[in-house]
């Protein structure tokens, strides 16, 4: 459990670092505005559209008698808007980080600098790094709809659709939050998604401490908006750790599961790279 207590202590970190460096705290929190108006608006739409979507999916219970047909209908709109809703939690950092890909880069680099040592650049091209972001992000995306379609169909299931598998949403989430938002630091290390992945999966609670209270604070209106500068700042912190030699400068009694300090990333890409805004 002390990986757990880490993760959240790294999101922690990362928002005490946002708000100590005020300048890189506005400047991270640009992309964020922006996508906020676009899913805001997409959430709204959703909301007036989901009695007509649901309707329509369900012509065979047209004939129903009351109480069974309302029941049925009102339940699928709830699913539908919760789902929508757990896409939204996933695709917003996702869709920000792509947005903002050079304002978090150089927020991450950033941080890198004021805790000293090597600060790591990719070499890429900025056209290049926003084609891998963005083939990453949809490959995220893709396992977060396979296991939010499974989550969904749990859902009908009496009592367990109505405890456990919100709960197993939000680790989901949680889980891939984490990714994206590491993803930023890790690029740059040269790691593709692959190794990104085995990394994590290694220290799986300490994503899932890091990510599930930023994925519940994400369903705040507002509020990831202005937690996401702190949120690339604690996921470059934890990232600097992950990779170092001997893993994380957390408690180390819980290592059983520990990615292999010998995980290192690949030479970065020799060519020249594409000055970002600071």
């Amino acid at each position: 459990m002390s990986d757990l207590g880490a993760g959240f202590g790294y999101l922690m970190k990362g928002q005490r670092w946002a708000v100590r460096h005020g300048r890189w705290f506005g400047f991270g929190l640009l992309p964020g505005l922006v996508t906020l108006v676009i899913y805001a608006g997409a959430l709204v739409g959703l909301g007036y559209g989901a009695d007509d979507f649901v309707a329509w999916a369900t012509p065979f219970a047209d004939d129903w008698s009351s109480p069974w047909l309302g029941l049925l209908r009102n339940t699928l709109v709830v699913l539908v808007f919760v789902f929508g809703l757990f896409l939204a939690v996933i695709t917003f950092t996702a869709v920000t980080l792509l947005v903002g890909q050079p304002f978090y880069e150089s927020l991450s680099e950033e941080v890198d600098r004021s805790e000293g040592g090597e600060v790591p650049e990719s070499g890429l091209p900025l056209w290049r790094e926003l084609w891998i972001s963005a083939r990453d992000s949809l490959r995220i995306l893709l396992r977060v709809a396979l296991y939010g379609i499974i989550l969904f169909a749990l859902g009908f299931i009496p009592v367990l659709g109505q405890t456990v598998v919100p709960a197993l949403g939000f680790c989901v989430s949680g889980y891939f939050l984490a990714e994206e938002l590491t993803a930023v630091a890790l690029q740059r290390r040269g790691m593709v998604l692959k190794d990104r992945l085995v990394l994590l999966r290694g220290r799986r609670m300490m994503a899932l401490g890091f990510g599930v209270p930023l994925t519940l604070a994400f369903l705040v209106p507002f509020v990831a908006v202005f937690l996401m500068p702190g949120a690339v700042a604690g996921a470059t912190l934890m990232a600097r750790d992950l990779v170092a030699p001997g893993g994380t400068d957390g408690d180390d009694t819980d290592r059983t599961n520990a990615a292999p300090a010998t995980v290192t990333p690949p030479a970065p890409h020799p060519h020249p790279r594409t000055a970002h805004g600071s």
